[in-house]
């Protein structure tokens, strides 16, 4: 695992979400959870987390038939990283701007 994991894009932040509300989940979970919300397909969220795991975003557990994955990083942790570099990116690194804006 990556020290500082890149910032997951809007996919992989749907799949952080649904481990950190659920816990640790087979792939099976997750897509189930995503797609009582909207259409998705299996193999895009197995792949998307075999990614995020190469990543560093989560963690896999290769001890059961089915793979069970964690987030590695905390959801405060994940959100403030995404709003500093928010805050870097589109405002400067000025909360003040922020703020005005």
């Amino acid at each position: 695992m990556q020290p500082n994991p890149p910032r997951p894009t809007d996919a992989e932040l749907e799949i952080l979400t649904v481990l950190w509300s659920r816990g640790a989940s087979t792939v099976r979970e997750v897509y189930e959870t995503i797609t009582a919300r909207r259409a998705a397909q299996y193999t895009t969220i197995l792949k998307l987390m075999q990614i995020m795991a190469e990543k560093g975003l989560v963690r896999r557990n290769q001890e059961q038939r089915a793979h069970v994955y964690e987030a590695a990083q905390s959801q405060e942790w994940t959100q403030q990283r995404l709003a500093g570099d928010l805050l870097r990116r589109a405002f400067d690194g000025s909360a003040r701007n922020l703020m005005m804006g």
